[in-house]
């Protein structure tokens, strides 16, 4: 171990180091907290300005990190944050945490990851560690961020250090916080790798480190296409179980009763969120590049992507079958997060539902105590009061969250036509001829 690296390592563990973090969203906004916690120094730079002047007003943008917790840290004086990443030079770690999402055809949109490394690149020096966080494809920490680096003149595990240790927050959980969440670390060398564990473990429980940078960029993606495929063969078993005639929940509580060789996925209107829908597509891209047609990934996702139209079909059907049409139908749908307890509405189905809805000719509105306002379309909209809405008024009352906040009790009692897409009536005696269940 260099001279330079053993500096390093000593801050980290001493907890004098300074800690950059280059995105301050929803992977970003929670390290700063953690590292600001642990004593360390933390400089965060966001690209947005309008991003910035919140965060400088001590106004947290997520649900996850409170706007409290947010001004005590600027009050210690641990925080700064600006849109300029020279604030970066003053760092001797550099998080990357920026959006990596999808082109319009499909494609992987690495242009954050590239801003953010050409913007380090241009402030490097003896003694910083980079990390990327962001999910991406098998190669980018080596292929994209090393050669900007070097370009330099700098050498890897010398004189500067480079890893990759993919995010894992889970908005809205409140039981596995950043500290409770094993970090897995992937680094260029030995060195790289050494001191990203020591940075990590100060702030988190379990560090895992496994042999590569690509190894843990393939992790990431791993563990949401497991989730992918399993949320598709769900979703298809929930489209045979009602021509069969059975409910695919009941099938689903019974399965989960073996204590082994079985693990409960369930179905839903949709995929949504940061990682589910995008996820597959950066694995897809890289597989076709390695001459690979990754074909169970393929059709898993055409699968998860046909559900918001079934589920347009299932609210046309069960208006038919009370003699209405969808069209001058009113339609009040509970929830456009992709998942309770959040206001993330990142790739929610309720996009498309909505607008597939609006397009047959429905009134549509909605209910989510986590979003006020929501833009469909080119009309930006605002959510009613759970409190106040009178259930009895809407033509159908369509569950696509199962918020904390929504009492199924109530649903059942006063809506005249419910579409549960999220079982969130599972647990109400029936029988319930004006519930229809995914």
């Amino acid at each position: 171990m260099s001279e330079i690296a053993r500096e390093l390592r000593l801050r980290f563990e001493q907890r004098s180091a300074t800690v950059g973090i280059v995105g301050l969203g929803y992977v970003g906004l929670p390290l700063v907290i953690a590292f600001g916690k642990a004593g360390f120094r933390v400089l965060g730079v966001d690209a947005d300005p309008a991003r910035v002047t919140r965060l400088q007003s001590g106004d947290s943008p997520i649900e996850d990190v409170s706007s409290s917790t947010l001004v005590e840290l600027l009050r210690s004086g641990r925080f700064t944050v600006n849109s300029h990443a020279e604030l970066l030079t003053q760092a001797d770690a550099i998080l990357i945490c920026v959006p990596t999402p999808l082109g319009k055809s499909k494609e992987p949109d690495i242009s954050y990851i590239v801003a953010a490394a050409d913007a380090v690149a241009r402030i490097l020096h003896p003694g910083q560690l980079v990390i990327l966080e962001s999910t991406t494809y098998p190669g980018t920490t080596e292929e994209v961020l090393l050669p900007r680096f070097q370009a330099r003149g700098l050498t890897v595990g010398r004189e500067f250090f480079l890893a990759f240790s993919p995010e894992r927050i889970d908005p809205g959980n409140k039981h596995y916080d950043l500290s409770r969440i094993p970090k897995v670390v992937g680094a260029v060398t030995p060195t790289c790798v050494e001191l990203a564990r020591i940075l990590y473990s100060q702030i988190i429980e379990q560090v895992v480190l496994v042999s590569s940078p690509q190894v843990a960029e393939m992790v990431k993606l791993f563990e949401n296409v497991f989730r992918s495929v399993n949320i598709a063969l769900v979703n298809e078993l929930a489209l045979l179980c009602r021509r069969l005639g059975l409910s695919v929940w009941e099938v689903i509580e019974a399965a989960a009763t073996k204590p082994f060789g079985y693990m409960p996925f369930y179905p839903g209107p949709g995929i949504g969120g940061h990682c589910i829908p995008t996820d597959p597509y950066y694995l897809s891209w890289r597989a076709r590049l390695a001459g690979h047609e990754p074909r169970f990934i393929t059709f898993a996702d055409e699968i998860n992507q046909q559900m918001p139209g079934y589920v347009v079909q299932l609210a046309a059907d069960a208006l038919n079958d009370r003699g209405k049409h969808v069209r001058g139908a009113t339609i009040l749908v509970l929830g456009v997060a992709y998942k309770p307890g959040v206001g993330d509405t990142r790739e929610s189905p309720a996009v498309e539902i909505m607008e597939l809805l609006r397009a047959k000719g429905a009134k549509v509105a909605y209910v989510d105590p986590h979003v006020p306002e929501f833009t469909l379309g080119q009309e930006c909209l605002t959510s009613l009061s759970w409190e106040t809405v009178d259930l009895t008024a809407w033509d159908l009352v369509l569950i696509l969250t199962n918020h904390p906040e929504f009492d199924p009790k109530r649903v059942v009692r006063e809506a005249t036509l419910v579409l549960d897409t999220r079982n969130a009536t599972g647990g109400e005696p029936g029988p319930l001829p004006h519930v229809i269940r995914l």
